[in-house]
């Protein structure tokens, strides 16, 4: 710890919001992944809104980095601290009452997406942001990254599910926007700014998030296709007959699936393990016409014939445990090279092929595991590389990453879908970015930041 440092913040703040347990620190320094490492200075926790504000303006007047971090489930090592200050902000983990007039609920950037998802249950009604690190994940770094998951079919992303913001600014003032207006066409919409910012223009401190009704029913189908050809029209098919019933819509490699099976120990739901899996919910609201019942005749009718419904809650929540706990599974294999990339949904099946064939052919050894939100278009692509289990793999990760991002510029795609630039991709973000709107973000960042002190080193390439 730097002690001219603990002295200036002991000045302003009390003593437990200064963290001194050097065992408690350490986890904090690396990344999710264990794919980053970092340094800190001094690591504070403030346990009010007022308190981030003495540290910003301590830090604004001095010129001291601040690292913000929340959950510290990040994949692109944007919570990874560089020196300075790493902030925590687990302690703003208020959750409100929910508002039933305007269907929304104001909480602290510190609380946990999960348990905010078991409050608004309580009270019949549904927050859909959902991903598989919903259990220690904080709506904070959610809003930070402009989270996506497996429900944005409907629901959209992070940014789509805000009504209001609370924000410190670098110079330690505050806007604070929590009232929940479904209107407000007051100039610029000042808060999408900071969503998916990842900390580097304010510290989000509090959000009024959009609820919806409690799902009245839910129908959830496993199928097995051929191709990614068939998985799209099968899609098409759900959109065209369930409307926007349609909330998830993940697909499933054979690879990607038997990563997860072996790990759980479970065998695959339709017995055996197809080229594609498709994993699907649609939900129905209180007073809405069943549709159900039509479903299977439906999928007959347009040829897919090998589609499972699920008969009950464990049986749902058991393949949704196949989906959600591939992560979970290549983690414990060793280390993967991951890509979060999206692209047109019409696009997917020629990328797939025409990727696969370049990494095959520089890895031939590689093991590829792809999964990921096909609704949207978002897709997880990893590869493994079984000769190299371990960190020795990421020696071959810029030459991986230029096939894979290759392609997917190729294909009209993105090189991050939801889990943010960090320090991984920003010198990638030239490349999906337009010189013109790289030169908006570095204003807004010499604006709101003169100093450089917020986050240094993510996101906007050198």
């Amino acid at each position: 710890m730097n002690h001219d440092l603990h002295r200036l913040f002991l000045s302003q703040l009390a003593p437990d919001e200064i963290l001194n347990d050097a065992a408690a620190i350490e986890p904090l320094l690396w990344d999710d992944r264990g794919r980053f490492y970092g340094a800190a200075d001094i690591v504070l926790q403030p346990r009010a809104v007022a308190s981030v504000q003495k540290i910003l303006r301590l830090c604004h007047e001095n010129r001291i980095a601040v690292t913000p971090q929340g959950g510290n489930t990040g994949l692109c090592g944007a919570a990874t601290p560089a020196g300075g200050v790493l902030l925590l902000l687990h302690r703003l983990n208020h959750i409100g009452a929910v508002n039933h007039a305007d269907r929304c609920i104001t909480v602290g950037a510190g609380a946990v997406l999960q348990q905010v998802q078991a409050a608004v249950r309580a009270e019949n009604v549904f927050f859909p942001l959902s991903l598989a690190s919903e259990g220690s994940c904080q709506i904070g770094g959610n809003l930070a990254c402009n989270a996506g998951g497996i429900n944005v079919l409907r629901y959209g992303t992070a940014r789509d599910l805000v009504l209001g913001l609370e924000v410190v600014l670098p110079d330690g003032s505050l806007i604070s926007q929590l009232a929940p207006l479904h209107k407000n066409t007051t100039g610029l919409d000042i808060k999408q700014l900071f969503i998916g910012s990842e900390g580097t223009l304010g510290i989000i401190t509090a959000a009024t998030l959009k609820l919806f009704p409690a799902p009245h029913d839910t129908a959830t189908l496993w199928a097995n296709c051929t191709d990614i050809a068939a998985c799209v029209r099968l899609l098409n098919v759900l959109r065209r007959h369930c409307g926007d019933r349609v909330k998830s819509f993940e697909m499933i490699s054979a690879a990607a699936l038997s990563v997860s099976l072996n790990d759980l120990q479970q065998t695959p739901p339709a017995g055996e393990v197809g080229a594609w899996q498709v994993l699907c919910d649609l939900e129905n609201e209180a007073g809405c016409p069943p549709w159900q019942e039509r479903l299977p005749e439906i999928l007959l009718e347009h040829g897919f014939d090998d589609v499972l419904l699920a008969q009950n809650d464990s049986q749902r929540a058991r393949w949704w445990q196949l989906r959600e706990h591939i992560a979970a599974a290549q983690k414990r294999r060793g280390v993967s090279l991951k890509h979060d990339i999206a692209m047109p949904i019409a696009t997917v099946a020629d990328f797939v092929t025409a990727c696969g064939q370049a990494v095959q052919a520089a890895f031939p050894h590689a093991e590829i595991v792809l999964f990921g939100h096909l609704g949207d278009g978002s897709l997880h692509y990893n590869v493994f590389l079984p000769d190299l289990p371990d960190k020795r793999a990421y020696a071959h990760e810029d030459a991986l990453n230029q096939i894979v991002y290759r392609h997917v510029l190729e294909h009209r795609g993105t090189i991050a879908a939801e889990h943010g630039i960090g320090v991984m991709k920003r010198e990638w973000l030239q490349h999906v970015r337009t010189p013109a709107e790289i030169a908006i973000m570095r204003a807004l960042k010499n604006h709101l930041d003169p100093h450089h002190i917020m986050n240094p080193g993510k996101v906007l390439p050198d």
